[in-house]
């Protein structure tokens, strides 16, 4: 998400003037965020959109990284709230594992 930057009179701006206005725009804030959430979740679950891109939202969603192994617990997890399949996680695991023993052979 691209941040946009700030225009002239916001960089002046010294903040609400009112707690009530400082409260109303921090619940603004809120909502924002939260209807940012909701639209990322929606988007770990499509199924417009390949398995590694919604392996990769959740990623970012949960600040962790799909799991190496295939029998690890969050395997599961993670087919559960892509609405994938275990054996679809899986293969993105091996994809990625098949890059990166690639990308190390190729170093040497």
């Amino acid at each position: 998400m691209a941040t946009i930057p700030p225009t002239r009179d916001e960089m002046f701006y010294s903040g609400p003037s009112t707690a009530a206005e400082y409260r109303r725009r921090v619940q603004q804030q809120d909502r924002e965020r939260a209807a940012m959430r909701a639209d990322e979740l929606a988007a770990q679950m499509s199924p417009a959109k390949a398995a590694e891109e919604r392996i990769r939202i959740w990623e970012r969603l949960h600040a962790l990284r799909l799991p190496v192994t295939s029998a690890h617990a969050l395997v599961e997890v993670v087919a559960k709230q892509t609405r994938l399949t275990i054996g679809d996680v899986r293969a993105e695991q091996q994809r990625r594992s098949a890059d990166l023993t690639q990308a190390t052979g190729d170093s040497k």
